[in-house]
């Protein structure tokens, strides 16, 4: 509501007050005028206070509107002043980029100049060139036509003569000269191979590991033994059960052996026991549950081997699952050679060669790393080691080089890349070196591989181990599925498959296990 409006409400209800006022002295009786007359002065008194307060408003008002409008005019000012500095700055912009533009101008105008010099100049000089040439040319047929009366020959027959005799004597001189440098050329690329090689076999000395199929387990005491042994042997049977291995506990003071030809399994049975024996509680509850757990512990050890080995050997951008495998190559063997320790070897070996012929030295580096993770499936599969490794590698994203080296390093796929023979070359290198492998300990190790693999194909068939040296198989079915009388059936059927199909020393024993249990909590 604004001055004016609130001075006229004021007025409006004095008069109303007024009014009020006359009309009850016209009305009550003449007691009520003293009454009045006092309504009346107070009614006067608020008309004008009213009054004042109206012209105090209507005077502040006033005063703020004009402060409005001075803040009003002073914004405005200064956005006008911004906006002719802008535009003062713009024109000065734009004044400049003119003077440039006629500076560019003027240059290009006087260049142009220059080439219209430099054209007539050429013109002149290609004519005084025509000319000489016209003349050398008249010059030129004379000499032929004298020559031609003095030979007897026309120019066509003498260079044809001239051109048949230069044929042969450059023919007779080019085979010479290409023998010559083929002999050289073969000289020196057996020379320099050999010498890449040597170099390549010196700068690298690594380790090598002749794994075996037995592990020693030290331990402080032989009153431990009967610990582990159990109560008629319950322990030790357990321990076996569910690692797979052969404890063989005799009396070699303080010493327990561990034997598979598993190296992973015989891992799990040696910290098991180690856990087992710091604990001191050892029965078939507590051994299932230690082996779980070590399971799960050998499985992260793994993976640590494996991004320790990737940083070693400064491969960036290899895939987890690849990672892993390489720590599985740990507790892998190559004819009786460790295949971590077989790879690592190839690896520098290719990136050793691979960086003196010029090629990419950390390409074929991850190539000769991963030449063998055919090796370390997590499932059986039909095709080799080498195609299984290259589909793997396809599998997880791997140059297709890599890829190429690792399905070509046994001639089983064409070689498309120039790192494949030289990843060839290296793996037959570390394989090759006195020492390296023992070709008797990996026949001996498939045999046992051969021997699980026929139990586990057939049905109720839970787990198979091949202990004993392979002189006996071991056979743990679901007690669900198998019956009795199925135990013993697959028991003959299994043995009979293992003599007419495979070939060994002695006598292969076949145990069928077959076990009930009843397990339930009470919370």
């Amino acid at each position: 509501m604004d001055s004016q409006t609130l001075i006229i409400a004021i007025a409006i209800g004095a008069a109303a007050l007024v009014a009020g006022l006359i009309l009850g002295r016209m009305i009550f009786l003449p007691p009520a005028q003293k009454k009045a007359q006092e309504a009346e002065i107070e009614a006067k008194r608020i008309l004008d206070e009213a009054k004042l307060q109206a012209e105090t408003l209507k005077k502040d008002k006033l005063l703020e509107a004009k402060e409005n409008f001075l803040q009003l005019k002073q914004e405005h000012d200064k956005e006008i002043a911004q906006r002719n500095r802008a535009q003062e700055q713009l024109e000065s912009k734009l004044k400049q980029q003119q003077q440039s533009l006629n500076q560019k101008i003027e240059g290009t105008q006087r260049k142009e100049q220059e080439l219209d010099a430099m054209r007539e100049n050429l013109k002149r000089q290609t004519e005084l060139v025509q000319i000489k040439k016209g003349e050398m040319e008249k010059a030129a047929e004379q000499h032929i036509k004298r020559l031609e009366q003095i030979a007897k020959l026309t120019e066509a027959e003498a260079k044809a003569e001239l051109v048949q005799a230069l044929k042969e004597s450059a023919r007779t001189e080019a085979m010479a000269y290409v023998k010559d440098i083929m002999e050289e050329a073969k000289a020196k690329a057996n020379k320099e191979a050999k010498k890449i090689v040597i170099q390549t076999i010196q700068r690298t000395a690594a380790e090598h590991a002749i794994e075996n199929t037995v592990s020693v387990f030290h331990i402080d005491s032989d009153d431990i033994k009967g610990q582990i042994i159990g109560r008629e042997g319950r322990n030790i049977r357990a321990l076996e059960a569910a690692t797979g291995v052969e404890i063989i506990v005799d009396d070699t003071p303080e010493a327990i052996v561990i034997s598979g030809f598993d190296p992973v399994r015989r891992e799990i049975a040696r910290l098991s026991l180690q856990r087992l024996v710091a604990d001191g509680r050892i029965h078939p509850a507590r051994i299932e549950e230690i082996v779980e757990k070590t399971k799960k512990q050998l499985e992260e050890q793994i993976r640590e081997i494996g991004e320790r080995t990737v940083i070693e050997l400064g491969i960036n951008g290899l895939h987890n699952e690849l990672i892993r495998m390489v720590g599985r190559m740990r507790f892998r063997s190559s004819y009786g050679q460790n295949l971590l320790q077989h790879s690592k070897e190839v690896a520098n070996l290719c990136a050793i060669m691979a960086a003196e012929l010029g090629i990419n030295p950390k390409l074929a580096k991850r190539a000769g790393l991963l030449h063998d993770i055919g090796k370390v499936p997590d499932e059986e599969s039909e095709l080799s080691h080498a195609l299984l490794g290259a589909k793997l590698a396809e599998k997880y994203g791997e140059n297709p080089a890599v890829v190429n080296a690792i399905g070509a390093h046994h001639d089983e796929m064409e070689m498309s890349y120039v790192i494949s023979p030289i990843i060839q070359a290296c793996d037959a290198i570390s394989g090759a070196r006195p020492g390296a492998r023992r070709e008797i300990m990996e026949q001996y190790l498939k045999r046992l591989k051969d021997l699980e693999t026929i139990a586990l194909s057939y049905d109720g068939v839970e787990k198979a181990y091949a202990i004993q040296a392979g002189r006996e198989l071991r056979v743990i079915v679901e007690a669900d599925k198998v019956d009795d009388k199925k135990s013993e059936e697959i028991s003959f059927n299994m043995a009979q498959k293992i003599q007419n199909e495979m070939t060994y020393p002695g006598q292969v024993k076949v145990t069928v296990i077959r076990e009930k249990r009843a397990v339930n909590f009470a919370k």
